[in-house]
């Protein structure tokens, strides 16, 4: 120091000065100055929270709506006459809802209607096919009579199951617990008592809740098929938390793979079974299949490796 001049030493003094106040200032800042950036973060926390909860409430105010509209158009299959929709929500959900609302009132109508006009000309039919059987039994000729009596049974089944497939009677039958297991052994002993051969396989141990008189017809019909083109039927049952699964399989010719869907068309029938020995109404299938659609399930065919066919029924638990 003793050789800078005085003018030097003495600014060299003032800035450590200076610094040494700068330090201080700066160890020295307030609290709230401090606290200011907590404050900001809180804030715009409280902000975004709000946000995403107002952006909830409007996304589900807006989906409720729509959600209850797509559970509503699943169920309608199962049940045509369900309660209507309510139409409230945004102005196009109520748009959408009244639709829908018409919708199933136009479906209800015109099922309603086809189901009187079909019971009206099984009704005008019975008539006719009992004279005519009336009068066949005053043919002398044993074959020419036998003839007549086999031509009026077939038509007589053909007007009664028609009915049964377009009025599909099950929707009125009240839901209850069904034991599985009864119904396929109460089936199983009514063909046994007939001379046919029906196996049992498996066992569903939980009751489902259906409709006991339609299920009872979709599996006979299941089976009756499997009786009629393969001379005996299995039937495998299984269940688990989600459903049932009855899978009848036959040891008939089977079916073509490209006819497997068409089998379910009424009066199909497969080149199989055009005899009149063998050869049914073609409903029996296609009514059995509307009966597990009507449970929420489904009803589908597929040919077994070693021959034979295989009708497989899903119902799902609910």
């Amino acid at each position: 120091m003793a050789g800078r001049p005085a003018g030097e030493r003495v600014l060299h003094r003032s800035d450590r000065a200076a610094r040494r106040h700068l330090g201080d200032v700066r160890f020295h800042l307030s609290p709230q100055a401090t606290a200011l950036p907590l404050r900001v973060a809180l804030t715009l926390l409280v902000l975004l929270v709000t946000v995403v909860v107002l952006s909830l409430v409007a996304v589900r105010w807006v989906t409720g709506p729509l959600t209850a509209l797509a559970g509503a158009a699943q169920q309608l299959g199962e049940n045509i006459d369900r309660p209507p929709l309510p139409e409230t929500g945004p102005i196009e959900v109520q748009r959408a809802a009244k639709a829908f609302n018409t919708m199933q009132q136009r479906l209800s109508r015109f099922i309603t209607d086809r189901t009187r006009v079909l019971t009206a000309m099984s009704h005008d039919l019975k008539t006719p096919i009992t004279r005519m059987r009336l009068r066949t039994e005053m043919l002398e000729d044993e074959a020419l009579r036998a003839k007549f009596e086999r031509d009026l049974a077939e038509m007589e089944s053909m007007v009664t199951q028609t009915l049964e497939f377009m009025r599909d009677s099950s929707a009125s039958e009240p839901v209850q617990r069904v034991d599985i297991a009864a119904l396929l052994e109460s089936i199983q002993t009514d063909y046994r008592d007939t001379g046919k051969q029906v196996e049992i396989e498996g066992r569903v141990g939980q009751p489902y809740r259906g409709r006991p008189l339609a299920l009872r017809r979709c599996v006979t019909n299941l089976v009756e098929n499997a009786v009629r083109y393969g001379g005996r039927a299995t039937i495998r049952a299984g269940d688990d938390v989600q459903g049932i699964t009855i899978r009848v399989l036959d040891e008939g010719p089977g079916i073509p793979e490209e006819e497997l869907e068409q089998a379910f068309e009424p009066f199909f029938r497969g080149e199989a079974s055009r005899s009149r020995e063998t050869g049914g109404t073609g409903l029996g299938l296609g009514i059995a299949r509307n009966i597990a659609r009507a449970h929420g399930g489904e009803l589908v065919l597929k040919n077994r490796g070693g021959g034979g066919l295989e009708a497989i029924l899903t119902l799902p638990r609910t």
